[in-house]
């Protein structure tokens, strides 16, 4: 028997495999803990947008009818076939130029197939029905990385009448094919040849990336992750390509107790939404709250002059200009201030409680935080989107 035969399977790699899902087993009891899947994502690992300009035929006359850009697409289609015609004599009320946008998803080899979105850019008013012909879609750098056609699949419905009328139910200028583009051509990750690989969180904190380091320690050992801010923390990895796939799987179910968000009071000013975290605090203050309201209503009085003339044969009136006057009517009608105090510790449920019951509308509500927080006693940072 040779002496020197060395077994080809790594009995040490599986027997840390078994200990750290011993150990992830173990911390699924925690509470509040999430994935490091769910928080960060691998540097590098990352989707790309493609787009690319087609053309869709066969619609049911609801195409771009006299496009110049449209008919323009079809002659140079038609001349890849030895065909010559004039875009004079073409036609686009069966077709439509279209926009082609996709997302390439990181570690997509050729061959494989993906999902495309298929917009209108010009007078077409509905797709369905319609066929996506071969178009090319490319990426930032100008290289085409995958090709689509395929029939669209519109969820959008427009119907319209003769004397002008129509109705349309959702988007019908937009379209998808599903696994409608091939990819062609793969984009270089430096995933499998660098040792050492970089977390960045969705969210950057501090507490978090130390938390997650801390969690990642625990289970591979010291010094195997290092935060490098509050967005990254690198982690050194096998340097065996086979060994990486595995340890990422591995290292993305560790669970983290992620660290609580910082206070924040949310305003849409579009909507009127308002969203306020539960780590807000308020300091001991004291609020009064009322509204003034102010009608003026105008008015116009119309009087009749009338010329009275007395002579032997008696009274004559003549009617005269008629004169305006303006009647103007204020009402003031304002209602009692309330007012509410905050004692010290006072937190989100208490605030919207002493909100409501003054009957405060989303705006009082913003001044009534602006106003605490121009105080200093609301600990919150107030964004408005």
């Amino acid at each position: 028997m040779d002496q020197d035969y060395k077994p080809s399977f790594n009995f040490r790699w599986v027997f840390q495999v078994c200990l750290v899902w011993i150990i992830l087993a173990v911390s699924t009891s925690l509470a509040f803990a999430d994935r490091i899947k769910d928080l960060a994502s691998v540097a590098g690992v990352r989707s790309n947008q493609l787009v690319g300009y087609g053309v869709v035929v066969g619609l049911a006359g609801t195409g771009d009818g006299t496009s110049a850009l449209t008919t323009q697409s079809l002659q140079s289609m038609i001349a890849q076939f030895g065909l010559v015609t004039d875009a004079a004599n073409l036609s686009a009320k069966n077709a439509a130029a279209v926009m082609v946008t996709a997302d390439l998803p990181p570690f997509m080899k050729p061959g494989q197939r993906m999902d495309v979105t298929v917009s209108t850019m010009g007078a077409a008013k509905s797709l369905r029905g319609g066929t996506l012909l071969m178009t090319p879609l490319m990426g930032a750098d100008g290289e085409t990385y995958a090709v689509a056609q395929g029939n669209l699949v519109v969820g959008g419905l427009g119907v319209s009448g003769n004397d002008g009328s129509s109705v349309i139910v959702n988007i019908p200028t937009v379209g998808r094919i599903p696994r409608g583009a091939s990819v062609e051509r793969m984009v270089d990750t430096p995933f499998l040849g660098n040792s050492e690989m970089v977390l960045n969180l969705h969210q950057g904190d501090f507490s978090t990336a130390v938390n997650m380091t801390e969690a990642i320690n625990g289970v591979f050992g010291p010094d195997v992750a290092v935060a490098l801010d509050a967005t990254s923390v690198k982690v050194r990895a096998p340097s065996a390509p086979e060994q990486k796939v595995g340890f990422i799987g591995l290292l993305e179910n560790i669970e983290v107790e992620p660290a609580s968000p910082s206070a924040r009071v949310i305003v849409n000013s579009r909507t009127g939404t308002i969203v306020i975290s539960g780590d807000v605090r308020v300091t001991p203050a004291v609020v009064t709250h009322g509204s003034l309201t102010v009608r003026v209503s105008e008015d116009t009085n119309v009087t009749q002059a009338n010329t009275v003339v007395t002579n032997d044969q008696g009274t004559v009136i003549t009617p005269g200009a008629a004169t305006t006057t303006q009647d103007t009517n204020i009402e003031i009608e304002e209602e009692p201030a309330r007012a509410f105090i905050f004692d010290p510790g006072v937190e989100l449920g208490d605030i919207v409680d002493a909100v409501n019951q003054v009957g405060a509308s989303a705006a009082d509500l913003v001044a009534i935080l602006e106003a605490l927080r121009e105080a200093g006693a609301l600990r919150a940072e107030i964004m408005v989107i």
